[in-house]
């Protein structure tokens, strides 16, 4: 599962997600890419599952770049555990995602095995996506 080396603080705020993506909103390294429509949360576990069904589609063909990494950390306090005694310990990593954001890019594998194989890793995810391609 994706996670952080080391972090410089241990817990974060909740934090709100606004505005569109400024970076990382245009293919740099492959031919057709899947870009995120909504702002969202990703957890690491949702993003290994896309990766996965991803690559399995593609069979091994082509190359696969992730454009995203979960280094938020997300604390959560206990089943049936009283309010108050401060903030609870990081549970999962996350990232948090803008509408425009590119999330997976593809490469070496044709446009119609790109789209299924980007429309499977879509179906893990929470949020909204959409099939790009370069223009050249």
């Amino acid at each position: 599962m994706l996670q952080p080396v080391r972090t410089k603080y241990r817990k974060a705020h909740k934090g709100r997600i606004h505005g569109i993506a400024s970076r990382c909103n245009y293919i740099n390294y492959g031919a057709y890419a899947l870009k995120a429509m909504e702002p969202n949360r990703i957890i690491g576990k949702q993003i290994e599952a896309a990766r996965v069904a991803l690559t399995r589609h593609m069979k091994r063909q082509g190359r696969v770049w992730t454009r995203i990494f979960p280094n938020v950390p997300v604390s959560k306090k206990p089943v049936e555990v009283r309010m108050g005694k401060g903030k609870g310990s990081p549970e999962y990593w996350a990232c948090r995602v803008k509408p425009g954001r590119i999330l997976f890019e593809v490469d070496g594998i044709s446009e119609k095995i790109a789209k299924e194989a980007l429309y499977k890793a879509s179906a893990k995810l929470p949020i909204k996506t959409k099939f790009i391609k370069r223009f050249v």
